[in-house]
């Protein structure tokens, strides 16, 4: 559906100018999987972007609405331009991981801002890159970690934006306040994922009757979300991190539980409080209250992180639970965020929604 010209605020860093201007020319690179769907979801209820690209090679020439059936009023049909062809503002690459570094640097020589979706661009180490993804980096660019909770004015600035793993994104964040703290040395991270986090191809393990009834957990010592965690969370302190991730027969969502032993006696109280005051003007996190239990329900279809529990046990063990929407806050929704934030929109622009309980 083409949007008209319209009155939007632009929020630059210490004043807002109101002026009509174009809408923002937008492009989504791999538009055809769940992370597209999503980007195409929440754009078409942006007020001051336009898509005028959405890339598939598959779909070629077909209508969106074929593919991704709830999104009937967006008139585009799937294109295979390639990056040279794109006359866009700013372009969301919802690519594979190896895939964005033969697209993402042709983009940006092209003065094109970029939200890459992929891991490509997400370590500030290429060899811890090319050692847990076991692919040889072909064009390293420095680029900003798309979280807005850790960089959100270095995101403002940005020409390219690596948007975290859905895995990280709600670890990390369960996390901060924690190492940040030096509260801990250690973080024990336990991860359930919905099955859509494996992608809108079916394999054997997301296949449904190996996954209906069951709970699966995999790369339980070496899954390559743990490295990002673990070097996020240090710039913070000195901490190490054990990640291990299940897949269970639901459709959306991360639950996190975070397991540590602080170092010094703290109370449920006293870490709830240092969790409220980091995140008591972040527009997407939500604290909840001690023994309140965040659920994927209440954050499903959402780009919210909803981090509660904050529980001791006998032993000195805190348990730290978070709960985000994979495709939302984990993929799509953020990387619409760290858009609103790159091209002056106010943050939450287009995510407005809450979750759909139950």
């Amino acid at each position: 559906m083409k949007k008209s010209y319209r009155l939007i605020t632009f929020n630059s860093h210490s004043t807002q100018e109101k002026y009509v201007r174009n809408m923002l020319k937008v492009a989504i690179i791999g538009a055809s999987g769940y992370t597209g769907g999503e980007l195409l979801r929440f754009l078409e209820f942006h007020d001051g972007v336009e898509v005028v690209a959405a890339t598939s090679r598959q779909y070629a020439d077909t209508p969106i609405r074929k593919v991704h059936p709830h999104l009937q009023d967006v008139d585009l049909n799937f294109t295979n331009e390639t990056p040279s062809d794109l006359d866009v503002d700013l372009a969301f690459t919802a690519t594979p991981h190896g895939a964005s570094m033969n697209i993402v640097p042709q983009l940006v020589e092209k003065g094109i801002k970029v939200v890459d979706l992929s891991g490509d661009y997400r370590f500030d180490d290429i060899g811890v890159y090319e050692k847990w993804y076991n692919l040889k980096h072909k064009a390293p660019l420095d680029a900003v970690y798309g979280l807005p909770e850790m960089y959100r004015e270095d995101i403002k600035d940005a020409n390219l934006v690596a948007n975290p793993g859905c895995f990280p994104t709600g670890a990390i964040l369960a996390g901060i306040p924690l190492v940040k703290e030096e509260l801990v040395d250690t973080l024990i991270i336990d991860s359930k994922t919905g099955v859509s986090g494996a992608g809108v191809n079916p394999t054997p393990v997301s296949h449904y009757p190996n996954i209906s009834d069951n709970v699966v957990p995999y790369a339980v010592t070496n899954h390559r979300h743990m490295p990002e965690i673990q070097e996020k969370l240090q710039k913070y302190g000195d901490v190490r991190v054990s990640f291990t991730p299940h897949l269970v027969p639901v459709i959306r969502g991360i639950l996190t539980t975070l397991h540590c032993f602080p170092n010094k006696d703290v109370t449920p109280e006293e870490i709830l409080e240092i969790y409220r005051q980091q995140y008591t003007a972040e527009p997407f996190v939500r604290v909840l209250d001690i023994g309140e239990m965040p659920r994927l329900s209440s954050v499903r279809g959402s780009n919210f992180c909803h981090i509660g529990c904050f529980e001791i046990d006998e032993n000195g063990r805190l348990v730290v639970v978070a709960a985000i929407d994979n495709l939302v806050k984990g993929a799509s929704g953020v990387a619409v965020q760290n858009m609103n934030l790159m091209c002056g929109f106010s943050e939450d622009m287009g995510l407005e929604g809450v979750g759909l309980h139950p």
